[in-house]
């Protein structure tokens, strides 16, 4: 204690508590601050790869799954239509799909991992409708050469079953391929390409 009757220890002991309750209100009131900038479990969700089980998918038919919001199409193909893909190379805009339409490791005539299993993003790239699929057998009205593929009502555009886009149509590229890879034979990660092979 001082002349004029301070106790300074016991003002630096009030000092040091104060500075100590304060910094650590400081830091519970700034928890919920920071955890509202971090995305939700919903939007994290929202972005998240899918993984997708095609064991029960037969030849011909198609597989439709969500990711990021967009409608993801898996169509399992048999010999013939991967022979057919071969034919179509002269009426195709984009044979070889040598625009970034797709990763490097589906850059193939199937532009695919297998070629068994075609997987693209079910949206057009003209205006961004969702084309239809639409099979050689089933009754249509697109040509008697028609070997199936996908055709979008909105403005007419015409993809093979390799998600080429036709020559002289409305949408300018093929249909987008999305980053994905195979964990087993039958189960497919899609959104998620970091052990696939390029």
């Amino acid at each position: 204690m001082n002349n004029n009757g301070i106790d300074r220890n016991r003002r630096r002991f009030l000092t040091a508590a104060a500075t100590v309750v304060g910094g650590a209100g400081a830091v519970v009131a700034a928890v919920p601050f920071v955890a509202a900038l971090n995305p939700s479990a919903k939007t994290k969700a929202f972005g998240a790869p899918v993984e997708v089980d095609v064991s029960d998918l037969q030849p011909g038919q198609r597989k439709v799954v969500q990711w990021r919001g967009k409608p993801i199409w898996i169509l399992r193909r048999d010999k013939k239509v991967l022979e057919d893909l071969a034919a179509m190379d002269s009426i195709v805009s984009d044979p070889k799909s040598e625009e970034e339409q797709q990763p490097l490791y589906a850059r193939n005539e199937y532009r695919s991992v297998k070629s068994e299993y075609l997987v693209v993003i079910a949206v057009c790239t003209h205006l961004g409708c969702v084309p239809a699929y639409v099979t050689a057998d089933e009754p249509h009205n697109l040509g008697s050469d028609w070997k199936g593929g996908f055709f979008c009502p909105c403005h007419g555009s015409f993809f093979d079953l390799a998600g080429r886009v036709f020559k002289r149509n409305p949408a300018p590229s093929n249909l987008i391929v999305p980053p994905h890879q195979y964990l087993s034979d039958t189960r497919i990660l899609i959104g998620d390409d970091t052990g696939a092979v390029s």
